[in-house]
């Protein structure tokens, strides 16, 4: 039975995502989106609220840790029901620590973790696990249930399985479409164009594609996150090489590469994998991240008919399935616990 029509603005990972939900909920659903799908092109597509986690991010550990369940969920419910299994291109993190200074953030968290509920697992022996690592990196934490997904093959899955369910697509919107029922506004750094007053701002982020080649040692099995002389940087496995990122800073909505960004990556991924720096150098890219003021994303209802999912930053891979079934929540008049305006208070 048909539910009513529904426009969802924004066509990465969360209106994808979104779309996807609703359509299968029953919703006539059309999609407003622009021909580059923005940040999520560009993102390393880790879905990891532990090891991504620090005190005082107790509220996005929680949402975090929910999405993952309905990623790692098996069968109906899952996220990744109806998409190719490929997408998943690795399981499991390594946090590992390259200096003293490192070790000490990385027991900061373990321990907050820890008090949470939520351990990982601590190592002394993180080259048993990841033998590339360099010699001197001993120290590190595991978690077993985080993923990692190819962003893109990811988006062109959502894509697909969209069209198989009778979604339409529509160009971008620049104001709120007025022939449906219902419109979500999900077109991340762009939604303070049709709600001014959204508490969203872009923030740059570059991200570096390695190539594997013909000779060189292996792709990690699992994504590695470090911190190196206190900067953050991960190398997230595809099939054909490595993602590394990420840069993290304001610079309004320029996404041109720095050679400065570009080269602290490159320094860092091979102080942690010296392997790296044999590979092809294939793609340097900035996106932006549509970040808050409190590192919450926005969603929920703005008005009888408007609904807002946007605001994620750095975690929209991670809580596209938590959104998704807030917002169809809130157009079935039940709310998931944590969403209604999550970030705008």
């Amino acid at each position: 039975m048909l539910k009513g029509s529904l426009a969802v603005v924004g066509g990465g990972v969360i209106g994808l995502a979104v779309a996807r939900r609703a359509a299968m909920d029953g919703w006539a659903v059309r999609v407003h989106r622009a021909e580059d799908p923005g940040a999520s092109w560009v993102a390393g597509g880790m879905l990891a609220p532990h090891s991504e986690g620090w005190p005082g991010e107790e509220r996005l550990l929680r949402l975090g840790l929910a999405s993952l369940a309905l990623w790692n969920q098996v069968g109906t419910g899952s996220f990744l029901d109806g998409l190719p299994p490929e997408v998943v291109t690795a399981r499991e993190s390594l946090v590992v620590a390259v200096d003293r200074a490192d070790v000490a953030d990385l027991k900061t968290v373990g321990d907050w973790l820890s008090a949470q509920g939520h351990p990982v697992t601590p190592t002394s022996a993180a080259r048993d696990l990841e033998p590339l690592l360099a010699q001197g990196i001993r120290h590190g934490l595991l978690a077993e249930t985080e993923l990692a997904v190819d962003n893109r093959a990811l988006v062109d899955a959502l894509t697909s399985h969209c069209e198989r369910l009778g979604v339409r697509w529509a160009p971008p919107a620049s104001e709120l479409p007025a022939d449906v029922d219902t419109v979500v506004i999900a077109n991340g750094i762009d939604a303070t164009a049709l709600w001014p007053g959204l508490p969203i701002r872009p923030v740059k982020g570059e991200v570096l594609r390695l190539r594997w080649r013909k000779g060189c040692m292996p792709v990690p099995q699992r994504v590695i996150r470090a911190r190196v002389h206190g900067r953050q940087v991960y190398l997230v496995p595809r099939l054909d090489g490595v993602v590394v990122g990420a840069t993290q800073y304001e610079h309004g909505r320029d996404t041109a590469p720095s050679v400065t960004g570009v080269r602290e990556l490159l320094d860092d991924a091979c102080a942690v994998m010296p392997s790296l720096g044999e590979y092809e150098l294939a793609e340097i890219a900035a996106g932006l991240r549509p970040m808050t003021p409190d590192g919450l994303p926005v969603v929920g209802r703005l008005d009888a008919r408007t609904l807002v999912a946007a605001g994620h930053g750095r975690n929209g891979f991670l809580l596209a399935p938590w959104t998704a079934e807030a917002i169809v929540g809130e157009l079935n008049g039940v709310p998931v616990p944590e969403a209604g305006l999550v970030g705008a208070r």
